[in-house]
């Protein structure tokens, strides 16, 4: 729920920011007349080739489709601040396994040298015998911020919003307990739990 309400908020704000820039201003500069299509085209691009690096685990070339200052928020974690923590914490995920994206645009809207890009997901992780989490698939929506730097498209905020449910909100099944007293009388009661165990959610959570 949290998740699906601050990409909406997330979503709003940069629907505001285009509005406001379409908006008539005599003191307005705007650093970039491409045409919307030909923006489209270069997302598009970029997005194929960020799946390629990502899966061969090359992410000091990834890296250069995002902005210095880029701001990466990935579901369940904590968000990922500028260049140097990015790579980071990229590199450490390539380290357990294969990060294979399908990455799909939805819509792009372009004013000037900023551009928002909403799209669908999908993620498969296979690991290698480092990691502390077992294989995944993992689906959602994003919206990514792109500013138009210096004559280059770069990501200025992503954020990726699972539409695959945490193991804690699973299905939970029903468990019958029966306990027998020292005079032989037996008594039961039904309580609820997860499907999945613990170990396996924070396993999931990492």
């Amino acid at each position: 729920m949290k998740s699906s309400i601050f990409f909406r908020v997330l979503f709003a704000l940069c629907i505001l920011l285009l509005w406001n820039c379409q908006q008539p201003n005599e003191n307005k500069e705007i650093s970039s007349s491409e045409d919307p299509k030909d923006v489209r085209k270069i997302i598009d691009k970029k997005n194929d080739q960020l799946e390629i690096w990502l899966k061969e685990g090359n992410i000091d070339s990834a890296a250069t489709i995002f902005a210095e200052n880029v701001i990466q928020m990935p579901p369940h974690q904590e968000p990922m601040e500028g260049m140097n923590q990015f790579k980071k914490s990229w590199k450490e995920n390539v380290g357990y396994g294969n990060w294979d994206f399908k990455i799909e645009a939805q819509e792009v809207k372009v004013c000037g040298a900023i551009a928002v890009e909403r799209g669908e997901y999908v993620l498969n992780f296979s690991p290698n015998e480092n990691a502390p989490m077992p294989a995944f698939k993992d689906e959602g929506n994003y919206v990514v911020l792109w500013e138009n730097i210096d004559g280059d498209w770069k990501i200025v905020w992503d954020a990726p919003v699972s539409k695959t449910p945490m193991p804690n909100s699973m299905p939970e099944e029903k468990v019958e307990e029966v306990k027998v007293t020292n005079s032989g009388e037996r008594s039961s009661r039904i309580r609820t739990r997860n499907s999945t165990s613990s170990s396996e959610a924070n396993a999931l959570k990492r």
